[in-house]
């Protein structure tokens, strides 16, 4: 008989979704289970009645993080994730929605102040904007840093980074130089067949498999007359 442990990592996902998608009513757009994880897409108007609602009446009392996604390919191409913890009923769940560049997230530092941080950091990276947030500042990049580096089409080279010198005492503003060009990463496991060819293995001959070698006469193999001879004088007198 399996022994149920009186403090599991984390609750059961039984009956929240239904209790959920009613309290957040027309705010919800769709619902879906991940890695063990509810997810809640919400309309982006909604997203501060959903999250107080969340935390007055379904005991969700902290805001854990705050995370952005970038789809270019979307009309509304990015995502903001907020991730939410109930300390009481040892649970955890995701609400999230959709935005644009030129359409702002209410904020939602009315509900938790450590928001306030967070938000900025989506605004950072990402360039999404947060109405009602009253310092809406960068918090990640550098002082006069242009653009958004969480962005798929920020450009890896071209711009301008600060960095104080230890040499000059002061910041320099330098170009930006990478240590290392981009490299794609396939994980492709070269033991196990990989479709390409390793740096290095055009240098090395293989046989062709269907030609196999062989030996076509007794002279290749090192057998006749002379080794028998030879094989068969004493170890001593072998020379």
């Amino acid at each position: 008989m399996a022994v149920l442990h009186s403090a599991p990592k984390f609750a059961s996902n039984d009956g929240v979704q239904d209790t959920l998608s009613a309290a957040m009513g027309a705010n919800l757009l769709a619902v879906q289970e991940q890695h063990g994880e509810l997810i809640f897409t919400v309309k982006r108007d909604g997203i501060e009645d959903v999250l107080r609602a969340l935390r007055d009446d379904h005991e969700y009392q902290q805001l854990m993080e705050m995370a952005g996604v970038d789809y270019p390919e979307r009309e509304e191409r990015f995502e903001v994730v907020y991730m939410l913890l109930s300390v009481t009923k040892n649970h955890r769940l995701m609400v999230k929605l959709s935005a644009s560049e030129d359409t702002p997230v209410p904020t939602v530092t009315t509900l938790w102040p450590n928001a306030g941080w967070l938000e900025r950091e989506v605004f950072d990276m990402y360039g999404v904007l947060f109405d009602g947030n009253t310092d809406l500042r960068r918090i990640l990049t550098d002082y006069g840093f242009e653009g958004h580096p969480f962005r798929k089409d920020f450009p890896l080279t071209g711009y301008t980074e600060l960095r104080y010198s230890e040499e000059d005492k002061r910041v320099v503003y330098e170009p930006v130089e990478l240590a290392q060009d981009l490299r794609q990463f396939d994980f492709m496991s070269p033991w196990e067949g990989a479709e390409y060819v390793l740096p290095g293995d055009e240098k090395v001959s293989v046989p062709d498999v269907d030609k196999p070698k062989v030996t076509e006469s007794p002279k290749q193999t090192g057998a006749g007359p002379k080794a028998d001879k030879k094989a068969a004088k004493p170890s001593g007198d072998a020379k």
